[in-house]
């Protein structure tokens, strides 16, 4: 009985051991890759794929070349533990696109209250 207990605790440490090693983009082979959750055989495949073009230079490389990593797939795929050259996307990084439309929106917003200013 404590034999079988002690098993399932060492099977449960070694899991989660597993589940929070960084796995870098330019280095890892497949099964790595696969390992990772959101991270299947096709998008391992259009990794290495890409990957034989030339390395991914930074978060932001990874994100154009690989088709369907955006925004939240990235950050998702960050917080699993890959990385692009040691690093882990950083959140400021996941949401460039968004904060110009809030930009955009603002300044919408303020011509009106300028030509109103105006008149």
């Amino acid at each position: 009985m404590i034999k079988k207990l002690m098993l399932a605790v060492a099977a449960l440490v070694a899991s989660t051991g597993i589940a929070f090693a960084q796995v870098d983009v330019n280095k890892a082979d497949a099964a790595a890759l696969d390992g990772l959750k959101g991270v299947g055989p096709s998008m391992s495949k259009m990794i290495l794929d890409e990957r034989a073009k030339g390395e991914f230079k930074d978060w932001a490389d990874f994100q154009e070349r690989i088709k369907g990593v955006k925004g939240k797939k990235a950050m998702k795929l960050s917080e699993a533990g890959l990385v692009v050259n040691g690093k882990p996307m950083e959140a400021a990084a996941a949401k460039p696109a968004k904060a110009q439309k809030t930009s955009a929106k603002a300044d919408a917003n303020a011509k009106p209250a300028e030509q109103k200013a105006a008149m």
